[in-house]
């Protein structure tokens, strides 16, 4: 089970992992917790569905979303270090996107935009297009890509920015 490889790893590392997530609505947290023993290492996660919870929660700026909406990478950025510094965590992800029905010509379902942030290193980030899968099929294909990039970032095999 990879959730429980992230926390293994991170628990043989003293790191502790905040979450900041929108369309998949806590799904990432969920997978952490349902391990038993998270919480020596999971500090919390941020459920900022709507623009207002994103700028009240983790201080995600009214300028970023409005120059670029809430799908975007500068937003994942912002959430991924709110997550940071709003917790006790010191390695956090954020995930914003557009899970459907639906999108735009310039925002398509299925478009999901990650954030990793860790105390000491730039911020990354990245967009991936899983494709009109349906609302279920991207949510969970987006928690998964998010749970990669903690595994990586525990492995210390954190990608390029």
């Amino acid at each position: 089970m990879k959730a429980r490889q992230i926390l293994d790893l991170a628990r043989g590392s003293s790191t502790t992992i905040s979450t900041a997530e929108s369309c998949t609505g806590g799904l990432i947290a969920a997978a952490l917790t349902e391990v038993a023993g998270a919480s020596d290492v999971f500090d919390r996660g941020f459920v900022t569905y709507s623009n207002a919870a994103k700028q009240a929660m983790i201080g995600v700026q009214a300028e970023t979303l409005a120059a670029h909406g809430a799908v975007s990478e500068q937003v994942a950025v912002e959430m991924a270090e709110g997550a940071l510094a709003q917790s006790n965590a010191n390695l956090a992800v954020s995930v914003t996107g557009i899970a459907g029905p639906g999108g735009s010509e310039f925002k398509p379902e299925g478009r999901v935009c990650f954030g990793l942030a860790q105390e000491g290193a730039t911020t990354l980030c990245e967009t991936v297009e899983f494709g009109a899968l349906g609302r279920s099929a991207v949510r969970q294909a987006a928690c998964n890509h998010a749970l990669d990039l903690l595994l990586r970032a525990v492995q210390g095999r954190r990608p390029a920015p």
